[in-house]
């Protein structure tokens, strides 16, 4: 073995062992937070462990996801607003679970970067734990990267991976047919999706992230980061009643290219954009922009953030209990057939 004194060391490389062990001693409290049935064991193994029987399942069928938070991870960067991001990188993994009929049950992060911070990443792993409590699902494991010369100073990347169960045969979607109802599940705002767009059109407009926005007062970089909503506990009271069909989650693509996703071939949805308003922010955007509707209801998802196909003789109900469960439903369209999407009245 060499013992010379100045022999190079992985810290002179650019990764510090000793702050990635502080950060997993920061974020343990937060992963016990969030624990469900079924947990078996805590962050620092080389594993996860899970109990399904002990969730309360007799005959599951395993549903995994994963996805990132994509290009709004630059404006939390270049505002130092962290503490949403977190939130974002579960609810773009467990709002896809519950479209298929799961329901979450854990959840394993991935956040790289090239050099660590340790508050940051306090920050951003405080974010994910709440987001995991939201979705009544357990933060059981993840992995702290710290990469020189792969990240520019400053920058990290985020990926989530959840995984959720249902029992055999309830899997979404099922017996859609004409006549369905539409119902729009509100967003918070833009979610994690059109971000390059925004990022764009800030800057041909020369506006400043960290300076109010036209029409309120809170800064334009914290209107965008508006964590992502998490739609599970809704969501799963809906499937319970045997009402919901089909859900789709509106991410990239839009209201174009996710309803579909719901549909069985031979039927399209027909949505009446006036049944709706979109918000303050988007109206700006737009404005200033001058971006179509056409490209709008591709690229965002203009305030609605899931969609329900919904048994037409049970939206009164579906929606009272909604309601209760403090989520706002409109009644957005139809199940017709044919293909696609068929958009009638104005989004703006």
């Amino acid at each position: 073995m060499n013992d010379r004194s100045n022999s190079p060391t992985y810290r002179d490389a650019g990764v510090d062992i000793d702050a990635g062990a502080e950060l997993v001693e920061r974020i343990k409290p937060m992963a016990v937070s969030t624990n469900r049935a079924g947990v078996m064991s805590g962050l620092g193994g080389f594993g996860g462990l899970f109990d399904l029987k002990a969730a309360g399942f007799t005959d599951p069928i395993l549903v995994a996801a994963t996805d990132g938070v994509g290009t709004k991870l630059r404006v939390a960067i270049e505002t130092g607003q962290f503490d949403g991001v977190g939130i974002d990188l579960v609810a773009m993994c467990v709002n896809d679970l519950i479209c298929q009929g799961a329901e979450p049950l854990f959840f394993l992060d991935y956040f790289a970067t090239g050099a660590l911070d340790v508050e940051q990443g306090a920050e951003i792993v405080t974010g994910i734990a709440e987001g995991c409590r939201q979705a009544r699902c357990a933060l059981i494991g993840g992995e702290t990267a710290e990469m020189p010369g792969m990240y520019a100073e400053g920058d990290f990347d985020l990926a989530g991976f959840a995984m959720g169960a249902m029992e055999r045969g309830r899997a979404l979607p099922r017996d859609v047919v004409a006549g369905d109802v539409l119902l729009g599940f509100t967003s918070s705002g833009l979610h994690s999706n059109g971000f390059s767009l925004v990022r764009k059109i800030v800057k041909d407009e020369g506006l400043d992230w960290n300076k109010s926005a036209p029409f309120n007062d809170v800064s334009l970089g914290r209107l965008c980061l508006r964590p992502t909503k998490i739609y599970v506990t809704p969501a799963m009271a809906a499937i319970r009643t045997g009402a919901v069909h089909g859900f789709a989650h509106i991410t990239g693509g839009g209201l174009l290219e996710n309803v579909p996703r719901m549909l069985p071939g031979g039927l399209a949805a027909e949505i009446n954009l006036n049944t709706w308003r979109i918000g303050t922010f988007y109206r700006w955007l737009f404005g200033i922009s001058g971006v179509s509707e056409a490209e709008a209801l591709k690229t965002f998802n203009c305030g609605i953030g899931m969609v329900a196909a919904v048994d037409r003789n049970q939206v009164n109900a579906l929606a009272r209990l909604m309601a209760e469960n403090g989520e706002t439903v409109i009644r957005i369209g139809e199940v017709i057939e044919g293909e696609g999407v068929h958009f009638s009245g104005k989004l703006m």
